[in-house]
């Protein structure tokens, strides 16, 4: 038996035994409630110090709709109203807001909606008569440059367009034959 087969075991053996608690500096300190350090900071609902000296804002009264979780009772003072759930993104996004912000479900749904309202600003743009040029809404190229490299981009499709229509009329013509 080698020497780190030995020393393994050893470490292996050593986990299979409980822990005596007696050994272990602050263990079960927070055991007794009346000797609980952190209980003042908890429990603040009789208190009148610092953190609680504050009047709530008033409250922001939406004028759109905005989603609230489950786990909060009411909205906080200042709510975002510039982009209220709509379309197919807004209906997943209201069916996440179903679940707990602890659960799955709840995000990746959101996550789901945020793909979902990307194809749908596409759609949009598409639907308003405007080409999208994501790099762009991206950041990566800037605008004044890239109303010269669209035109050329919109040519290359174009030109890749008739060179894949031309191959494909081909290839079919040489079947024929």
């Amino acid at each position: 038996m080698t020497q780190s087969t030995r020393a393994n075991a050893a470490v292996r053996e050593q986990a299979q035994q409980p822990i005596d608690p007696t050994t272990v500096n602050g263990w079960g300190v927070d055991a007794d409630i009346q000797n609980d350090p952190t209980w003042p900071m908890r429990d603040r609902s009789k208190d009148d110090g610092p953190g609680l000296t504050w009047d709530r804002p008033p409250l922001q009264t939406p004028d759109v709709e905005v989603l609230q979780s489950v786990e909060h009772e009411r909205l906080p003072a200042a709510v975002g109203t510039s982009t209220p759930p709509k379309g197919l993104s807004g209906a997943v996004r209201r069916r996440a807001f179903a679940f707990s912000e602890s659960q799955w479900g709840h995000w990746l749904l959101l996550m789901l909606a945020d793909r979902i309202n990307s194809v749908e600003g596409v759609v949009q743009d598409f639907g308003r008569g405007r080409l999208p040029n994501p790099l762009v809404e991206m950041g990566l190229v800037k605008a004044s440059r890239s109303r010269e490299s669209a035109l050329v981009t919109l040519a290359a499709a174009g030109a890749g367009l008739l060179a894949v229509g031309w191959l494909v009329r081909r290839s079919l013509n040489s079947r024929r034959a």
